[in-house]
């Protein structure tokens, strides 16, 4: 019997990295799956988005662990078609109590950039990280409601949304914004929720191995980041988490071992934000 023996989590940016991997742990825990991927590439960030394969792929491993996974490509920035699908999904499996709000993107740079290709950057990250969230939450909050169960509501957020973080463009400047958003809108919806012992909190991760954080554009942003060195470092000797890292974080807060823990801020960082 796992801890989630029954349930069903709704994630989004499955098709990889840790979006991936919790739905593997999820699974693992006995949980069903309702998977969401954007499955299209995104021309600021400089790295390829998931892809439908991969989200394919994603639905195998979950199948591998005995779980059930209802797989949809759509964009968290367009709400009507995340709530079409995360509808459909509930009605497929006939609950919801799981919401990890997992999709994000990094559109760091460190090339000269014109006003608009800056403005560009800006508005692509806070769109994804944090409208995409609100989209999230917002589409799966009445699910929650009505199942009367309670539920758990995680989001990822990142180290650079506790600290300050990123240079002065509008990739990196909204990255940190974004990030620090959603600490925000977690601490809101923890305190609106409770009543009906819906938990909600965030982790805040320091550099995992995927995509996102192991791309060239990321590599030449770090490397040539005004006063970087020691300072992007862990305290920790371990340079990049790996996404399973996090799924356990996520494990115990959605689970009943987390069960009166809301409205926190979880870094899994490897001592980064202490230092700092």
């Amino acid at each position: 019997m796992g801890s989630l023996n029954g349930q069903v989590a709704f994630i989004t940016g499955a098709a990889r990295g840790q979006g991936r991997s919790h739905a593997v742990r999820l699974a693992a825990e006995g949980a069903d799956i309702i998977g969401v991927d954007i499955c299209a590439d995104i021309s600021s960030t400089g790295y390829p988005m998931g892809s439908a394969e991969e989200l394919d792929e994603t639905v195998a491993l979950v199948e591998a662990e005995g779980g059930k996974m209802l797989a949809s490509i759509a964009d968290v920035r367009d709400y009507p078609a995340l709530k079409a699908v995360l509808d459909a999904g509930v009605e497929h499996f006939g609950r919801l109590d799981i919401v990890c709000v997992n999709a994000g993107i990094a559109t760091m740079a460190f090339r000269e950039l014109t006003d608009d290709e800056d403005l560009q950057l800006w508005t692509d990250v806070l769109d994804v990280n944090l409208v995409g969230a609100f989209h999230t939450a917002k589409a799966a909050i009445g699910h929650l409601i009505a199942g009367n169960r309670g539920g758990s509501i995680v989001f990822t957020s990142s180290t650079a949304g506790l600290i300050g973080f990123g240079g002065m463009q509008g990739g990196g400047l909204g990255y940190a914004a974004s990030k620090h958003g959603i600490v925000g809108l977690m601490r809101t919806l923890a305190n609106a929720l409770a009543p009906h012992s819906i938990r909600v909190n965030s982790v805040h991760p320091t550099g995992v191995n995927t995509m996102m954080a192991v791309n060239p554009a990321m590599t030449e942003f770090l490397e040539n980041y005004p006063g970087g060195g020691p300072h992007l470092q862990n305290p920790l000797p371990v340079q990049l988490l790996e996404p399973e890292d996090i799924s356990a974080a996520i494990a115990y807060l959605v689970s009943d071992a987390g069960k009166y823990v809301t409205g926190v801020t979880l870094p899994v960082d490897a001592g980064f934000c202490n230092k700092l």
